[in-house]
């Protein structure tokens, strides 16, 4: 049950983000930054919730959670690469609302295509040294070869559960790796959103006021969900130390949330679900 369950999930997941990769590139009225970073957002959940599902999959049909040592440090470091990617790009779209909406004379030239490719080039980067982080600490307070890890993913917290470090040691190493990992992207999302609701509120018509709220509110949705749930999971796991409680955590975040995106942004977003629609349209026509 739980395997057709979670292989529905991950195939919806993977088309509904496909979707809106399809529907960014085949539209012309689309090619704006934060269509861009909407497109380079999606194939990042798709590489991200790639990361874990199949290989529960394959976990749930073999009734084992072994898992090699290269295996394990692989997919940690892939889960915290893309993982790392979506805090990042949601901390762009972030800058990329409050150019738009706090110097909207400015934004063609403030947001060019050379600053977004940089921006996703930057993101790219830091993310890849977040991994090998990530990796680097697992090899330095853990030696194993071949485990089974009471979660459906390697992460580095179960890893410390496994060492022969004192729960103790292990928290505070935990929430210095999430302040390492959460901490610039939160502020960065906070600072811009305090700068965007300063400036909305000088607005003097409420109307005026609705349409600027309305152009984040998808990438406050998808913020909340993102970073509430991550949170959760790190609360959880230092309050229980469950690790059945922390499975299901786990789920939120890496199963549910870019599940939930795609659904998020096309049915909040005018422009995207006309195009979704037309291009159904379309298809459909083409097969009549």
């Amino acid at each position: 049950m739980l395997f057709w369950f979670f292989l529905s999930v991950y195939l919806i997941t993977v088309m509904g983000n496909l979707l809106i990769i399809l529907a960014i590139s085949s539209d012309s009225h689309l090619h704006t930054p934060m269509y861009f970073f909407l497109s380079i957002l999606s194939l990042d959940d798709i590489c991200f919730i790639s990361t874990t599902v199949p290989k529960m999959l394959v976990n749930l049909q073999s009734h084992s959670r072994a898992i090699s040592c290269v295996g394990c440090l692989t997919q940690m470091c892939l889960f915290i690469f893309f993982g790392c990617m979506d805090g990042m790009l949601l901390t762009v779209m972030a800058y990329d609302r409050f150019v738009a909406i706090c110097h909207p004379l400015n934004y063609p030239l403030i947001m060019n295509p050379h600053l977004c490719f940089s921006l996703v080039l930057l993101s790219l980067v830091v993310s890849f040294l977040e991994g090998q982080l990530h990796v680097w600490m697992a090899l330095q307070i853990t030696h194993f070869m071949e485990m089974e890890i009471p979660n459906f993913f390697c992460d580095l917290s179960q890893i410390l559960d496994l060492s022969c470090r004192d729960t103790f040691s292990n928290d505070v190493f935990k929430y210095v790796v999430a302040i390492i990992y959460g901490f610039p992207t939160i502020f960065g999302i906070l600072l811009s959103y305090y700068k965007m609701i300063s400036s909305v509120l000088r607005i003097p018509s409420s109307g005026g006021k609705y349409k600027a709220f309305s152009t984040c509110g998808s990438h406050l949705s998808v913020v909340c969900l993102l970073f509430g749930t991550a949170l959760g999971v790190y609360v959880e796991s230092a309050v229980s130390h469950s690790s059945r409680g922390s499975a299901v955590s786990s789920v939120m975040y890496t199963v549910v949330t870019p599940f939930l995106n795609p659904f998020i942004y096309s049915l909040r977003n005018r422009d995207l679900k006309s195009v979704l629609i037309r291009l159904f349209k379309q298809g459909v026509d083409t097969r009549s």
